[in-house]
């Protein structure tokens, strides 16, 4: 299958959790206010975190979040390119998108999240720790997750999600963002060729949000290719044992506008 383009810190100098620094040179982690928009996609909220995106997560353009990627996670563009295009049917401005517009469910949202709640039950905006337990439990006995343990998550996911929601959307569009996540988030958290990231290191990116830097991570020095994301989706894939429920859903076009 070939998978869509898509998609889509060191010393801490706190006070509280909610204003706790991380220093990393130009670009520390700061914990986003009240009044910041952030989005479903916990890369997007970690760069806006380390000012690689506006901090406040709104007016952002697609060559932003194209040159955020590359700087902060070593993101090739022609991985990103189309998820950024569609990113801006979010809202209504012709060039740039709010991050929290980008909970607009069956856009880039979906079902069966590996750590937002589905749209029909409640918050499908916010990290959901009862729903990530599914990923922080995987491959036991180990100290990362891979390719393998991602098609099982996936999995196991889309299990709970068929049980416990009614309404949900889960057709081969949702399977392949699923997917593409999932290889990015071993990609920019682990190694871009062999798909093994140390769990510290994702449960870090997907609970708080930042580069765990003070941790040992590095930005990768592979650069993250829309051929190394397929290479990666192609073992998950056939790990997911994924079959649809649906052969096509409604097309957003915008927010406002469903065919």
């Amino acid at each position: 299958m070939q998978l869509p383009e898509f998609v889509l810190c060191l010393a801490a100098l706190a006070t509280s959790d909610i204003h706790r620094t991380i220093a990393t040179g130009s670009h520390e982690w700061i914990a986003p206010t009240a009044t910041d928009a952030r989005s479903p996609c916990p890369g997007l909220n970690t760069l806006a975190n380390h000012g690689y995106l506006p901090r406040d997560g709104r007016n952002i353009s697609v060559p932003m979040i194209l040159d955020a990627a590359l700087e902060g996670f070593n993101v090739d563009p022609d991985g990103l390119i189309v998820a950024a295009k569609f990113g801006l049917l979010s809202g209504n401005a012709p060039t740039t998108l709010d991050l929290d517009a980008l909970v607009l469910h069956s856009l880039i949202e979906h079902d069966a999240s590996i750590s937002r709640g589905d749209f029909a039950l409640g918050d499908n905006l916010h990290f959901n720790e009862t729903i990530f337990t599914t990923l922080m439990n995987a491959n036991p006995g180990a100290d990362n997750y891979n390719t393998t343990s991602a098609g099982q998550v996936m999995h196991d996911r889309l299990a709970i999600s068929l049980a416990t929601n009614p309404s949900i959307t889960n057709t081969p569009k949702e399977f392949a963002l699923r997917t593409i996540e999932s290889a990015l988030y071993l990609s920019v958290m682990g190694n871009p060729l062999t798909g093994i990231a140390p769990k510290e290191f994702v449960q870090i990116f997907f609970r708080e949000e930042r580069m765990p830097i003070e941790e040992g991570w590095t930005r990768p020095t592979t650069s993250i290719t829309r051929a190394s994301l397929n290479a990666l989706g192609a073992v998950i894939i056939a790990n997911a044992n994924w079959t649809a429920t649906q052969e096509c859903e409604a097309l957003v076009l915008g927010p406002d506008t469903t065919i």
